[in-house]
């Protein structure tokens, strides 16, 4: 009996597998972490083939740990980290370059070439700026500067994809008959995707220099898409749903129709409202991207702030720095201390996504005192990661004309409470993590199990979410000014660190 559904999560830093009953809850998990690559100052990468691997591995992970085979899935669903950029062989399968993480910012030049001042010059089609953070450009590069790519690309032998798209791809055959598509939540984080059309722009695909018969086929983000081939233990199920790791989450929260919102927590944070049918073009520096589209239905937008640097920070004060041997030490050290002790810790590490866009900034402490240690250190990076989602809360309220008065959290970081209760103070609102914290792969599990009739609906799907705790505001009014006024403040002690003649 077809009683479950997987889904595959290929993220930042780990892949898992996830299987799902029809109550949306947990039955087991398979995970593998993969090398983080940092070849340069502001290079980040994957390896693609490692990937692929531990899919492989995850997948057998989470059938033997739920004691089930693929009889028992009634379909996979796919969700990924969404700009990271994979080129490969068509004939081969093999990639020409490691994959571009979306934290990367070594095509910084390539964004000034295609700006020529205007960043925004795309904005009104594709709903994004020019910067590095997207896929259009990690592709123009490995085309500009990996040896044979270009002359491959335009013979027509090359293939790019977003992660989802390599394991679709992969999974469903590879160079035996691989299914090379995407669907629109991913396809609008490219540059290359006109939100009306929901097709590839030929101009915008001409000005960066890549060939149209790279471009995988844009597919909704729940149907059939095809089948698991016989080299795997999924063999014969059906792969059903694809959606970007955001869109994922939002779909996981059941923030189906307009007005509705989360904010996950994991290696960045970003925080998506749903704006339903309308196209919504941002005027304080938030992203307009897909939410969903379910088969031939209607798509459905969104409003989005992306922060580059949250989870990630903790992970860096654990691997570079040492100041912490597990993540989860984080919250005790931040809780020897009744304050940050004057210290504001700004991440931007990749420079300054929402709502600043800001290539040029890198990341400092302000603040220090001879009386600061390292317990105020590790509160003022918690507490970045609610002061960067309160200056986007901030920019949702101001493009939507309406207040958010709850604000619905899901990703790894939800488990801090010492973290969320910060974060319901410093917004004002009460903030509300749901019993399964797994919404990113939940959301695929829905996309996926919605186009078999695994789920009736979206009101079927929507009745699985449950609340497990609330964190109610309790700092002042004049505090949370303040703390905001210096955090502002901290913010722009970062700007303009990158010189026009030292690339980092």
């Amino acid at each position: 009996m077809t009683d479950h559904v997987i889904a595959i999560d290929q993220g930042t830093t780990s892949t898992r597998a996830i299987v799902f009953d029809r109550t949306g809850s947990v039955v087991s998990v398979g995970q593998l972490e993969h090398r983080q690559i940092f070849p340069k100052a502001g290079w980040v990468e994957h390896d693609a083939r490692e990937i692929w691997n531990n899919t492989r591995e995850v997948i057998g992970q989470a059938l033997s740990k739920a004691d089930i085979t693929r009889h028992s899935i009634a379909a996979v669903g796919i969700t990924n980290q969404r700009e990271t950029t994979v080129v490969w062989d068509r004939t081969t399968g093999e990639p020409v370059y490691h994959a571009i993480v979306w934290q990367d910012t070594r095509t910084q030049s390539i964004v000034e070439r295609l700006a020529d001042g205007d960043t925004d010059r795309y904005k009104e089609i594709v709903g994004l700026p020019l910067a590095t953070y997207f896929s259009g450009t990690k592709v123009a590069w490995i085309l500009e500067n990996v040896e044979g790519a270009r002359a491959k690309a335009d013979a027509g032998e090359l293939m790019f994809g977003t992660t989802d798209t390599w394991v679709l791809w992969n999974l469903t055959g590879g160079v035996d008959g691989g299914v090379h598509a995407t669907d629109v939540t991913n396809a609008s984080r490219t540059l290359f995707m006109d939100l009306k059309t929901l097709q590839w722009r030929d101009d915008i695909l001409e000005a960066f220099g890549v060939p149209r018969s790279m471009m995988p086929e844009i597919r909704s983000s729940s149907e059939v898409y095809g089948k698991v081939r016989s080299s795997s233990l999924l063999r014969e199920v059906p792969v059903a749903g694809i959606l970007g790791d955001q869109q994922a989450a939002t779909f996981g929260q059941a923030a189906f129709e307009k007005g509705m919102s989360k904010n996950t927590y994991g290696t960045g944070n970003f925080l998506i409202f749903n704006t339903g049918e309308e196209i919504v073009h941002s005027k304080n520096g938030l992203l307009t991207t897909l939410a969903y589209q379910l088969g031939d239905g209607k798509p459905h937008y969104a409003l989005e702030g992306s922060i580059a640097v949250t989870g990630s920070l903790v992970q860096w004060l654990r691997d570079n720095i040492g100041m912490i041997s597990t993540a989860a030490e984080i919250q005790t050290l931040a809780e020897s201390v009744e304050d940050n002790g004057g210290v504001y810790f700004v991440p931007a590490f990749s420079g300054l996504f929402a709502p600043y866009w800001r290539p040029d900034a890198r990341g400092a402490i302000v603040g220090l005192t001879r009386f600061v240690n390292k317990g105020h250190i590790a509160r003022a990076a918690l507490e970045a990661t609610a002061f960067q989602t309160a200056e986007v809360i901030e920019a949702v309220n101001a493009d939507s004309g309406v207040k958010l008065l709850e604000l619905k959290v899901d990703g790894g970081m939800v488990a801090n409470d010492a973290l969320m209760q910060f974060q319901a103070d410093i917004l004002g609102v009460t903030v509300v993590r749901p019993v399964v914290a797994e919404t990113t792969a939940l959301g695929a599990a829905y996309a996926a199990g919605l186009a078999v009739g695994f789920w009736k609906d979206l009101a079927d799907a929507g009745r699985n979410w449950q609340e497990d705790r609330r964190w109610e505001p309790a700092m002042s009014d004049e505090d949370r000014a303040r703390a905001m006024r210096m955090w502002k403040k901290a913010v722009t002690k970062t700007f303009d660190w990158v010189d026009d003649d030292v690339a980092q």
